[in-house]
C-alpha cells in the first residue's frame, strides 16, 4: 500500500481511510485474546472522536508516553521505550509527513526492519476500545496517539494484535532498528558486565533486559519487580556514595508503573549518601515505572541483557 497515494486519494474525495487489511474487526484482534463476548463489544474509534484536538506526538516522544494495554506486548514496548532515547532511530519508523492538523484523512504510516528491508506498513487511525477504555497501548497524555498507532500498525505487520502477545525483545529491537544485537545470560554475567552497561549507554546503543517466570501470569514480587516481563535499560552510571564509587542502572517498565522497592528506587535511603547536584539530576521521584537499581541487585533480579546497535 502507497501512503501517499491513498491519502491523496481520500483527501480528493474527502473520504477518511478505512484499511480493508487490516480491518475493524475482531479477525484483526485474533480469536484468543479475549473471551468471545468481550470480543463482540470492542468497537473501534477514531482519535478525531475520542477526543477534542488529537496530536501524533505532542511535546516530542518519551517512553513515558507509552503504558501498556491488555495485551501482553512488553518484548516490543520495552524495544520502543528504548527508541525513544535514541532519536536518529526513531526518524525511520515514525516518518513525520503525518498528523492530525495537516491533510488528515485517517490513514497513518511507521516502518519496521524485516529480513534486509524497511517495510512501510500503513494503517486506518481506528482503534479497539472496549467498556470505553483502550483495549491496548493508551496514551498517558489523553490526546497523544503515536504509541496506540504504532502498536496498531506492529500488530498488522506480526498478523493480528494476539500475535504481539509473548515475543522477544532481542527480535523487536532489531524490527526497530535494522541493527545488530547481542544478548548476555545474568546467571552467567561476563566479568566485565559493568563496563559493558557503560559503554553500551555511552556508545548510545538500546538496551533492555527481562526477567525470569512465565510471562503468562505477569506476577509481581513484593519488592516490585514484575516475573516474566521485558524491561527497557535507560541509563548507567557511577556515581560516588559514601567515598566509594557505585556502578547504578536505570530501568524503566513499559506498564508506566510499578517500580523496584529496594536498594537505589525512589525512596531508598541511599541517595541520602549522594551529592546533592547528582541527587536532582538523576532521581525522578514519580510512579513513572522507572527506577535505579545497582548492578548487584540487577543481577539477581533479571535473567537477560540485551544491546543493540546499526553497527557491530
Amino acid at each position: 500500500q502507497d501512503f501517499n497515494n491513498l491519502r491523496a486519494l481520500c483527501l480528493s474525495q474527502g473520504l477518511l481511510f478505512e484499511d480493508d487489511t487490516f480491518p475493524a474487526h475482531f479477525s484483526s484482534i485474533g480469536p484468543n485474546l479475549l473471551p468471545e463476548d468481550k470480543l463482540r463489544q470492542i468497537q473501534w474509534r477514531r482519535p478525531t472522536e475520542l477526543q477534542r484536538n488529537p496530536h501524533l506526538i505532542m511535546d516530542g516522544v518519551s517512553r513515558f508516553d507509552v503504558m501498556q494495554g491488555d495485551v501482553g506486548d512488553c518484548w516490543m514496548l520495552a524495544a520502543l521505550g528504548s527508541l525513544t532515547l535514541r532519536k536518529q532511530f526513531l526518524e525511520n519508523v515514525l516518518p513525520k509527513d503525518q498528523g492530525f492538523q495537516d491533510d488528515y484523512a485517517g490513514i497513518f504510516h511507521f516502518r519496521f526492519w524485516q529480513y534486509g528491508d524497511w517495510v512501510d506498513v500503513v494503517i486506518d487511525d481506528r482503534l479497539p476500545i472496549l467498556n470505553g477504555r483502550y483495549l491496548f497501548v493508551h496514551p498517558r497524555t489523553s490526546n497523544e496517539f503515536w504509541p496506540s498507532l504504532l502498536e496498531k500498525a506492529y500488530a498488522k505487520l506480526q498478523g493480528s494484535y494476539q500475535h504481539l502477545n509473548g515475543g522477544y525483545l532481542s527480535d523487536a529491537l532489531v524490527d526497530l532498528t535494522g541493527g545488530v544485537q547481542v544478548q548476555f545470560s545474568l546467571k552467567n554475567p561476563p566479568p566485565d558486565l559493568e563496563e559493558i552497561l557503560k559503554a553500551a549507554d555511552k556508545s548510545r546503543c538500546l538496551m533492555g533486559c527481562s526477567t525470569p517466570g512465565q510471562s503468562k501470569r505477569n506476577i509481581e514480587l513484593r519488592n516490585g519487580i514484575v516475573q516474566g516481563h521485558a524491561y527497557t535499560i535507560t541509563g548507567a552510571v557511577k556515581i560516588r556514595y559514601k567515598n566509594v564509587w557505585k556502578h547504578i542502572i536505570r530501568i524503566w517498565n513499559p506498564w508506566g508503573h510499578g517500580e523496584w522497592k529496594g536498594p537505589w528506587s525512589d525512596d531508598s535511603p541511599q541517595w541520602d549518601h549522594v551529592e546533592p547536584k547528582y541527587r536532582e539530576a538523576l532521581l525522578r521521584n514519580k510512579d513513572d515505572g522507572e527506577f535505579w537499581m545497582s548492578c548487584e541487585n540487577f543481577q539477581e533480579q533479571f535473567s537477560w541483557l540485551y544491546i543493540c546497535n546499526n553497527t557491530p
